[in-house]
C-alpha cells in the first residue's frame, strides 16, 4: 500500500511559478514510476508528466512545452512538479500517482495509487 499526499498548490498570477510536491509513504518508493495528472472543472483528468522509477528519464504532455519539470528524490520518497510560465488554462486540481513496474506511464490505468489532489489556480 502506498499513500500519496500532494502539497504546494495555490493561487498565482499568469507567468508565475509553483512547485508541487508529492510525499509517498512506504519504503519501496523507488519501485514505482510516478506521474502527475490534472483535472480542470468540467473536463476529464489528463496526463501531465511522468518519471521513471529511478529518475532521470521523463515524459511530458505536449501542452507542457518546456514549462514544467518533473523530478524525484527517492531518498525523501518525494516527487516534484516545477511549473513555470503558468497560464490560466493550467488551472486545475493536480494529482500525483504511483505505478508499479518499469517504464514511463501516460495512461491513468497504469497507475495503482493516487493522491487526493492539490488545487492550482492561475489568475489572468
Amino acid at each position: 500500500q502506498v499513500q500519496l499526499v500532494e502539497s504546494g498548490g495555490g493561487l498565482v498570477q499568469t507567468g508565475g511559478s509553483l512547485k508541487l510536491s508529492c510525499a509517498a509513504s512506504g519504503r519501496i518508493f523507488n519501485t514505482y514510476a510516478m506521474g502527475w495528472f490534472r483535472q480542470a472543472p468540467g473536463k476529464e483528468r489528463e496526463f501531465v508528466a511522468t518519471i521513471y522509477r529511478s529518475g532521470g528519464t521523463t515524459a511530458y504532455a505536449a501542452f507542457v512545452k518546456g514549462r514544467f519539470t518533473i523530478s524525484r528524490d527517492n531518498a525523501k520518497n518525494t516527487v516534484y512538479l516545477q511549473m513555470n510560465s503558468l497560464k490560466p488554462k493550467d488551472t486545475a486540481v493536480y494529482y500525483c500517482a504511483a505505478g508499479a513496474g518499469w517504464g514511463l506511464f501516460r495512461r491513468q490505468a497504469d497507475y495503482d495509487y493516487w493522491g487526493q489532489g492539490t488545487q492550482v489556480t492561475v489568475s489572468s
